[in-house]
């Protein structure tokens, strides 16, 4: 009975699921080739779920490379993942929400310049069952959300499209050492990750009450050190995201994610007024199998860097301060890693932790691009999060000014005339400086320094 009880949830308006009993147990997880084995989804219904969120990657369209992918190929895959006995006992013992990624999608990293996705996004439908009815087969892209459980003990499940709308991404060069090309964060103030209209759904859906927020995105949002795809490649779009978070005082919100055959979990503490958790699982069958380092995430608190996995949300709503425990598990069922998290924790005030950040004009770039340019000159524009100094003034891109990534422009006594002459960090502190000058490292850090005041100026934030 609780099964047809949270489908009938899912099918219905949130205000339909208000009587129904709480969600306690929540699997997740991504990356399935159907042409390989997948003992997990054994293991899976084996933790007995009450809801299986699926993030991407649920089918891999574009493996074989000896075939061009057709809308034919993709229905084959598809119906080869349906045959499986795993799939059919997994699909039996919980109802199913998902979203896809590039590889279901069609095409490798594929976005919104894919010219199957629309064939593509209604043969997804059809494998998840999705009704005629259903908003999603009018609108463009995948995402949907729904809301279970009773007043003080709601759920909202909020699933994420990065693809249909998703902006080219910026190539980096060829990495000849670990023979990769990667990608650089495009700061084009009208590239996307989700589109005009979905980008609308979304603010209205976290306004909506619920006690606990699972954010479903295929790609990670916290990471945002490894070269591949995130929504740190969009850097614009994800600070987007944060301050939707935070303009909709929204409670609660806890990021799933999949894509990287991996699993771990970050944490970002400062940018929706919150500890924001970013919970990956990938790999439902294409986690690494051998000893694989983990990549670089200074946002790891816990991490499972190879191996199968699958992902668990535990709600203990007991209490009057509800416990979530995140988990990521193994093919066996153990539990490999994971936190456990109040949900008094993650509620703060809403108010923006960072300030607004001012799209870069032609010209200008990030600091992270200006820090790989030692000896060229440059234009750099970022907003100052602390600032310092006695004779020099540190304008710093960190709060932390001993932070790794932080880069300085430096206001030298030279500069600090006309209209910089009674300058102070206050003058600086949470606004965006636009500067041009020669970068060099001062102990391995690096900065630009400001000798005369119309190398640097404040621009306003939009």
């Amino acid at each position: 009975m609780y099964r047809i009880a949270i489908l009938a949830a899912l099918a219905l308006a949130p205000s339909a699921a208000a009587q129904e009993k709480p969600l306690t147990r929540i699997a997740f997880g991504s990356c399935a080739d159907q042409d390989k084995p997948l003992p997990i989804f054994d293991t899976v219904a084996a933790a007995k779920p009450e809801l299986l969120l699926l993030l991407g990657d649920n089918i891999y369209a574009d493996l074989d490379k000896s075939r061009k992918v057709t809308v034919d190929v993709i229905r084959e895959k598809y119906e080869i993942l349906g045959k499986l006995p795993g799939w059919q006992k997994l699909k039996a013992a919980c109802p199913v929400m998902a979203t896809w990624d590039d590889h279901d999608l069609g095409k490798n990293d594929g976005g919104a310049d894919y010219p199957l996705k629309v064939e593509s996004q209604k043969l997804f439908l059809d494998f998840f069952g999705a009704a005629a009815n259903d908003p999603r087969r009018t609108q463009q892209g995948v995402y949907t959300s729904s809301i279970i459980g009773p007043s003080g003990k709601r759920v909202q499940v909020i699933v994420l499209d990065t693809r249909f709308h998703r902006s080219a991404l910026k190539k980096a060069p060829f990495d000849p050492v670990n023979r990769i090309a990667g990608y650089l964060p495009n700061t084009d103030p009208d590239a996307t990750q989700l589109g005009a209209e979905q980008w609308k759904w979304l603010e209205t859906e976290l306004r909506k009450p619920a006690e606990v927020r699972l954010l479903c995105s295929s790609i990670q949002v916290v990471a945002d050190e490894h070269p591949f795809e995130k929504w740190a490649n969009l850097p614009l779009e994800r600070s987007r995201l944060y301050k939707a978070i935070r303009d909709a005082k929204a409670e609660g919100v806890v990021v799933l994610s999949g894509d990287r055959h991996l699993a771990e979990i970050a944490l970002d503490n400062k940018s929706v007024g919150y500890p924001l958790y970013d919970v990956t699982s990938s790999g439902l069958n294409q986690g690494s199998k051998n000893w694989r380092a983990p990549e670089k995430n200074a946002h790891r608190v816990a991490g499972m860097p190879y191996g199968d996995n699958f992902g668990m949300v535990l709600i203990d709503w007991s209490g009057d301060d509800p416990r979530l425990t995140l988990q990521i598990r193994d093919e066996d069922g153990d539990t490999t890693c994971g936190v456990k998290v109040r949900l008094s924790t993650l509620r703060g005030s809403g108010v923006a932790a960072d300030p607004p950040v001012a799209p870069l004009p032609a010209g200008a770039i990030a600091p992270a691009d200006a820090a790989k340019k030692v000896g060229e000159k440059v234009t750099v524009q970022y907003t100052v999060l602390s600032a310092g100094g006695t004779t020099n003034l540190y304008l710093n891109s960190d709060k932390n000014f001993r932070a790794k990534d932080n880069f300085a422009v430096v206001l030298t006594p030279k500069a600090k005339t006309g209209k910089w002459e009674k300058a102070t960090g206050e003058t600086f502190n949470g606004k965006t400086i636009r500067a041009t000058g020669t970068v060099k490292l001062n102990k391995d850090a690096p900065q630009i320094d400001i000798t005369d005041p119309a190398q640097l100026e404040i621009v306003e934030a939009k």
